[in-house]
């Protein structure tokens, strides 16, 4: 009897969902801690990587490997949006759209499906203890998009928003890299980091990232560990 291999979730995305290096610990993107929410019938390969806009990681040949890898019945979860916004990114409503277009044509090509994730918002409250939207139109850019391609969407914007804005000002701390000096060996200056999650954070937001898989009802919620 031939045992089925594993489905493959691959994650194309920046420093948000990528791995992060032992010495910037705790710092962890959410798909660091993804493959622990899945069964052994499900393999994740994290490729999101610090920095990357959605044109960048297709210029360092990275949408390239995965695309060399990834097989029919196989996934692409892509979350991009931080860096587009940089000055070597893209625009909103044209490249950025055009550049996520690639990444879905290449998977549907290869007979895998392609899921958009809006970004991850920042933690950045005014003074009236409300969180500011910093994402301008990207994530708007992304909805349309799907709807326009009919691809299935994680709305990870609105599912962070909700859990900062639940935890308040300072809870929401928590989830991020946030240290006093002295405090952690790897940020002995103190670190006040409003972007990048810590291990905590990464799996909150992770478990926002199922709770999406299981609205959308995609077959790989049987792989889900209870």
């Amino acid at each position: 009897m031939v045992s089925k291999r594993p489905v493959q979730i691959f994650l194309a995305g920046d420093s948000t969902v990528a791995n992060c290096p032992p010495h910037e610990a705790p710092m962890a993107g959410w798909g660091q801690v993804f493959q622990s929410f899945f069964t052994d019938e499900v393999k994740v390969h994290n490729h999101a990587k610090g920095g990357a806009s959605t044109n960048s990681f297709i210029e360092e040949g990275r949408l390239k490997t995965i695309l060399e890898s990834i097989q029919p019945g196989d996934y692409l979860f892509i979350q991009f949006g931080h860096n587009d916004q940089k000055p070597y990114g893209t625009e909103a409503f044209t490249t950025y759209q055009s550049y996520l277009t690639e990444y879905i044509k290449g998977a549907r090509e290869k007979g895998a499906t392609p899921i958009l994730l809006t970004s991850v918002n920042r933690r950045h409250f005014d003074e009236k203890d409300n969180l500011v939207h910093s994402l301008g139109d990207y994530p708007q850019s992304m909805i349309q998009l799907a709807e326009k391609l009919e691809v299935q969407l994680i709305d990870l914007l609105a599912k962070t928003t909700k859990l900062y804005e639940s935890l308040g000002v300072e809870g929401s701390k928590q989830l991020f890299t946030w240290f006093e000096p002295n405090v952690h060996p790897n940020y002995p200056e103190g670190i006040q980091d409003n972007t990048h999650f810590c291990e905590h954070g990464a799996n909150e937001v992770a478990k926002l990232v199922i709770e999406g898989i299981k609205e959308l009802q995609l077959p790989i919620t049987d792989f889900i560990k209870k």
